[in-house]
C-alpha cells in the first residue's frame, strides 16, 4: 500500500545567505573519487539524480537557478533514459507543470520546498548534521557536505501561489505548478491593445 503526504511549499524563507558558496566541477569530482566517500553523496549527486550537477549533460551547479521547463525532458535526458539511469522527469499540460523525482537515499523526511519572489523554486534537504559549535546554517557554507539542492526558474505563466508538492512512499517527490490562465489573456491584451497617440 502506498502512502502519499502533502508537503508544505514555503514562500517566506528568511535565509538570504544560503547557497553563497558555489559547488565547482573540480570539487565535485574530488569528492566523488575520494576513497570512502559517503554512499549518500553518490546517490545525491550521481547520474540521473535531480540534484546531480551533471544531470543536464554538462556541469551545472544545482544552487544556481536552471530554466528546466525551457527544455524537453525526452531530449535532455535521452542518454540517461536509454541506460536506465534517470530518476527524474518533467512535463507540462495545459493546466500545470509537473516535476517527478526520486529523492536521495536518506534525509527524505526533511525535504524543503521554497518559492523565492515567485520566480525561483528551490528543493533542498539536509542529510548530514553539522558539527556542534557551527553557528552557520548548513546552506551558507559548503552545503554539498550536508545536503542537496536544486533551484529551478519558474515559467512566466506559473501560478506560484498554488504550487503543490507530494511525497509518495517517502521517496517519490511530485511537484505540480498550476499554469495561470489569466497570464495568456493578459499577454494577448498587451499585444492587441493599440497605442493611442495624443
Amino acid at each position: 500500500m502506498s502512502s502519499c503526504i502533502k508537503l508544505e511549499v514555503q514562500t517566506d524563507d528568511q535565509t538570504p545567505q544560503k547557497w553563497c558558496i558555489s559547488l565547482h566541477e573540480d570539487v565535485l569530482k574530488r569528492l566523488l573519487s575520494q576513497q570512502g566517500s559517503p554512499i549518500t553523496m553518490h546517490k545525491e549527486f550521481g547520474e540521473g539524480s535531480l540534484f546531480s550537477p551533471l544531470l543536464f549533460g554538462k556541469f551545472f551547479d544545482p544552487s544556481d537557478a536552471f530554466p528546466l521547463w525551457d527544455f524537453d525532458s525526452d531530449t535532455l535526458l535521452y542518454n540517461l533514459r536509454n541506460s536506465g539511469k534517470t530518476t527524474v522527469d518533467w512535463f507540462h499540460t495545459d493546466q500545470a507543470y509537473v516535476l517527478k523525482a526520486l529523492l536521495p537515499g536518506v534525509g527524505k523526511t526533511n525535504i524543503q520546498i521554497h518559492v523565492e519572489k515567485g520566480k525561483i523554486m528551490e528543493i533542498s534537504g539536509q542529510v548530514k548534521q553539522q558539527r556542534e559549535g557551527k553557528s552557520k546554517d548548513w546552506r551558507s557554507c559548503n552545503w554539498w557536505l550536508y545536503g542537496y539542492v536544486r533551484r529551478l526558474e519558474l515559467p512566466e505563466d506559473a501560478d506560484c501561489r498554488k504550487i503543490e508538492a507530494f511525497l509518495t512512499n517517502g521517496v517519490v517527490l511530485e511537484i505540480r505548478i498550476p499554469r495561470n490562465p489569466l497570464y495568456f489573456g493578459t499577454l494577448e491584451m498587451k499585444i492587441q491593445q493599440p497605442k493611442i497617440s495624443e
